[in-house]
């Protein structure tokens, strides 16, 4: 059994934020479910730069931490159809998004002007 060498902060409110939003495409994916996107291929192509696996796996995580909840229709059907729905965990997170998203947006000129640049090694 793997043991960390360095043990997590798990009385950190940051860090613990950070296990549960951590990953490239958490916080869209949520977005997307927020805005009736429920099904995974549905999220795929509401954020078309992640892969499908990509979006699976990150669900999977969501659904760990008790943000997203899983329903699946007609079990016997090949393929299944699977649905994601926000708990109130994942409810409590949307204020957090906005605010997220109103920041990106105020300071879209800098972020979109410093990606242009070429990097400096």
């Amino acid at each position: 059994m793997y043991t960390r060498k360095i043990e997590e902060d798990l009385d950190c409110g940051l860090y613990l934020a950070m296990k549960v939003l951590g990953g490239k495409w958490k916080c869209c994916i949520l977005d997307a479910i927020h805005r009736g996107m429920t099904r995974p291929s549905l999220i795929t192509k509401y954020i078309r730069e992640a892969s499908q696996r990509v979006i699976e796996m990150q669900l999977a995580e969501l659904l760990q931490f008790g943000v997203v909840e899983k329903t699946v229709e007609n079990e016997l059907a090949y393929p299944k159809k699977s649905e994601y729905r926000l708990t109130a965990l994942g409810e409590s997170l949307l204020p957090i998004l906005s605010q997220i998203d109103g920041w990106g947006l105020r300071h879209a000129d800098i972020i979109k002007e410093r990606l242009s640049e070429p990097e400096v090694n």
